[in-house]
C-alpha cells in the first residue's frame, strides 16, 4: 500500500527510462488496484509486465470488496500475485483458496505468481520443507503440466520480509530453492523445470548479487529496495557488473 497517483506516475516514467538502459531483464510492477489502469496506459508500449496484488477466483457474484479476474484481464494485467505472506497472515488466505485463484488466473490468461514461505517459528522447529511442500502441492493441485510455462513461484521467507526482516543467507536461499525445484519436478516431471523460482525477502544492494548467483534462483522479487528508483537502478547495475565479471573469468 504505497505511492499516490502522482508518485506512481513519476515512478513508472523513471522505471521506463531505466528499462531502456538495461533491457536484458524481465521487469514487472505490481501497483495497487486503483493505479492499475493508469499504469497499464503508461506501460502500453513497453515490455514491462503489469501485476495485481490479489484477486478473487470467481468472475462475478456477491463478493463485496473483491476483484474479479475478468476485470484484471480486461485491463491487460499480466500477473496475478497470489498468497503473499501479508495476505496469508492478516487476511486468513489459505492454500485451498489459493488453488482456486491459481486456476482462475490461468483461465483468464494471467501468470499466477504464487508466493510461498515459512514463518520464523517454522524455521526454528526445522519444518520449513514441510510447510513449503504443503503450500506448493495444495496451491498447484490440478494444474496441468502443460501450464507450467505460465506459472511463477516466489519464495519469500516471512521472517525476511518487511522493515524488520532479517535477510536470508545466500546458502540458505539456494538450499530452499533447490528443494522447491525438486517439489515442482515431483509434481510436473521435466516440466517442473519451466517454472521460474524468484527470491523475495529484504533483497538489497548488499545481497542482490550473492543471492542471484545461486543455483535455482531464477530472478529477484524486490519490494522495499525497489520503491526508490535510484536504489533499484543500483541493484540492476550490480547484477550487470557481476555478470560481466563471470564472463571475463
Amino acid at each position: 500500500m504505497n505511492k499516490t497517483f502522482s508518485e506512481s506516475e513519476k515512478y513508472i516514467n523513471d522505471l521506463l527510462e531505466l528499462v531502456k538502459a538495461h533491457s536484458q531483464y524481465t521487469y514487472f510492477v505490481i501497483p495497487p488496484y486503483t493505479h492499475l489502469k493508469t499504469v497499464r496506459d503508461q506501460l502500453r508500449n513497453s515490455n514491462v509486465l503489469l501485476g495485481a496484488q490479489n484477486m478473487h477466483w470467481e468472475q462475478e457474484g456477491s463478493y463485496t470488496g473483491e476483484i474479479s479476474p475478468l476485470w484484471l484481464s480486461e485491463i491487460g494485467v499480466n500477473i496475478a500475485e497470489l498468497g503473499h505472506s501479508e495476505r496469508r497472515q492478516f487476511y486468513n488466505e489459505n492454500d485451498e483458496d489459493l488453488n482456486k485463484k491459481v486456476h482462475a488466473a490461468l483461465k483468464y490468461h494471467m501468470t499466477p505468481l504464487l508466493c510461498i514461505g515459512e514463518y520464523a517459528k517454522d524455521k526454528y522447529y526445522k519444518i520449513t520443507k514441510e510447510v513449503l511442500c504443503r503450500q506448493i502441492k495444495i496451491a498447484l493441485s490440478g494444474v496441468d503440466s502443460k501450464q507450467t510455462k505460465s506459472i511463477w513461484i516466489a519464495y519469500e521467507p516471512v521472517w525476511a520480509i518487511g522493515e524488520k526482516g532479517i535477510p536470508a543467507e545466500p546458502k540458505y536461499v539456494e538450499e530452499v530453492h533447490s528443494y522447491i525445484r525438486d517439489q515442482l519436478k515431483d509434481l510436473f516431471g521435466e516440466n517442473g523445470d519451466h517454472i521460474p523460482i524468484l527470491y523475495g525477502g529484504s533483497v538489497n544492494v548488499e545481497n542482490c548479487v550473492p543471492i542471484a548467483q545461486r543455483k535455482n534462483v531464477n530472478g529477484l522479487f524486490i519490494g522495499r529496495s525497489a520503491w526508490n528508483i535510484d536504489s533499484f537502478k543500483k541493484i540492476i547495475e550490480l547484477l550487470e557488473q557481476a555478470k560481466m565479471e563471470v564472463h571475463k573469468e
